[in-house]
Formats: structure tokens, sequence, C-alpha cells
């Protein structure tokens, strides 16, 4: 008896020794993997460098190279934008692209980090592999409470910055008509997309044609076209492929029969944020 209980005890004591073995190696709780884990949050970011331009509060241009025009000082943009040196303006293909930038090198600096989204181009931003030429209201925004202005008059900043997806909330995908655009050629900028923000392939389907996809092409900054050379049977539903994670969302129907250039019609998708 005393044998068997004695067996019992070493049995029991082995496998709680195994578990807590097994437990530690798997679940346990390590600082220092804790700390790894920060650290690898941390190594996310990358250096660059940020200057500002246009109105201390304002949003740097009326939309330059990306052709958001007005949109930028508007909602969902709200002026959080930036031009992006060659390395981030991709030849347009960056624009709608989105940050977090953040500064710790000047005693105005909240190191608290903002979301800014790429709505211009800085082709002259070449002392640095990165570079934001922020507008003013987003490079204030970095500041700690009441020294917005404090930071702007630094002028040159080293900052770092992160890709983030873009999250417009319930903003869904919006293509403004190109005021170029007729019967024969269509051009639309496309605005406010979640996720990578930016576009790889932008395709088009006419209203009669339920199989083929046509091709457009980057016209500039955000804006794609399709010279089709003869005319195009509206409504039109539009494609589009993310730049980096190569995700696709169709607008179906989405530029209606009597479009009008200048005009700008509304989706009821969006990728996911």
């Amino acid at each position: 008896m005393a044998f068997t209980t004695f067996g019992n005890m070493f049995s029991l004591f082995t496998f709680a020794a195994i578990f807590s073995l097994l437990f530690n190696s798997c679940y346990g709780f390590y600082p220092k993997l804790l700390n790894a884990s920060l650290a690898a949050t941390e190594s996310d970011w990358s250096p660059a460098g940020a200057t500002w331009y246009g109105s201390p509060t304002g949003a740097g241009s009326d939309g330059g190279a990306c052709g958001y025009g007005s949109s930028v000082e508007q909602a969902p943009f709200s002026a959080m934008v930036s031009a992006g040196g060659p390395s981030i303006f991709k030849s347009g293909k960056g624009c709608g692209a989105c940050y977090e930038v953040k500064c710790t090198t000047n005693s105005a600096c909240s190191g608290n980090p903002v979301t800014v989204v790429i709505t211009d181009e800085c082709p002259g931003c070449v002392s640095e592999s990165v570079h934001f030429d922020l507008s003013g209201t987003s490079f204030g925004a970095m500041a700690n409470s009441a020294q917005a202005e404090q930071l702007r008059n630094a002028g040159v900043l080293q900052i770092q910055y992160r890709k983030v997806d873009c999250n417009y909330g319930g903003t869904t995908i919006a293509f403004h008509v190109d005021s170029g655009s007729n019967p024969n050629y269509f051009a639309t900028l496309v605005e406010y997309e979640n996720g990578d923000g930016d576009l790889s392939s932008v395709d088009l389907k006419q209203a009669l044609d339920s199989d083929s996809w046509l091709s457009m092409q980057q016209s500039w900054g955000a804006v794609w076209k399709l010279d089709a050379g003869s005319r195009l049977r509206a409504p039109f539903s539009i494609r589009l492929t993310s730049l980096d994670s190569r995700n696709t969302i169709v607008a179906n129907g989405v530029i209606p029969s009597g479009w009008e250039p200048g005009k700008t019609y509304r989706s009821v998708v969006n990728f996911n944020a």
C-alpha cells in the first residue's frame, strides 16, 4: 500500500514537473520576451526628414500633384496630409497612402504618432532617402499641447515614420470624373481607399460587356484614364487593386448612365481597414 501511494505521489510529481516545464516553455511570462516584443514594435519605425509648407494651419496645397483638390482641407483628410519625396510619392502611385509620423528630437515634440495621407509631391526633397513635406497642420500636430508654433519654427526635423492602413471610418470610395472626359475617353480621380490607400491597378467594365475588364492607365497622381478610341457604354463598374496587399474590390455600376464630367460619384464599397 505504502509503495503504491509512493508510486502515485512520484507519478504526480513527475507529471507536475513536466507540465511546469511545458507551460514555462510555451506560455510562461518572461519580461525579456515582453521587452523583445516591444522592441520589435519599435523596430517598425524608420528615420525620415520632415519639413512643412503652406499656411501654418493649412493643408499645404490645394491638392497638389495627386489631384485631390480642395478635398485635402475637408474631412476625412482634414488637412492632415503631406507631400512625399520621390521614394514615397512613387511617381503618383503613392498617392493616398497613410503613414504615422512622430518626432522626439525637439523639446516641442510630443513623441506621439499622428497619421497623415500622401496628397502631393515634393520632387526636391532628396536630402534623405525618405522625406515628408508636411502640411502646417500635420507638422504642428506632432507637438506638445500649445507648442505647435514653436515646433513649426524649427523648420526641419528628423522624425520617425511607418506605413499604416488607412481608415476613413464609414466613408466609401469616391470617383471624381475628370473634366476632360468624353464619350470616348474616361478619366477619374479615386479617393478615400481604406487599407493600403494606394493602388496598383484600376480596371473598367462597360454596361453591355459582362466579362471583359479594360485596363486603365495612371494619368497623373491619383487620376486613372481609359482612351477607348470608341464610344464607351455606361454604366461603368470599376475594379481597384491595392498596391502592397494586392487586395481587389469592385464598385459595380458606380458611374451611371448619363454621367457628367466634373461630377463625383460615391460607391457603396471600400477595402477593409
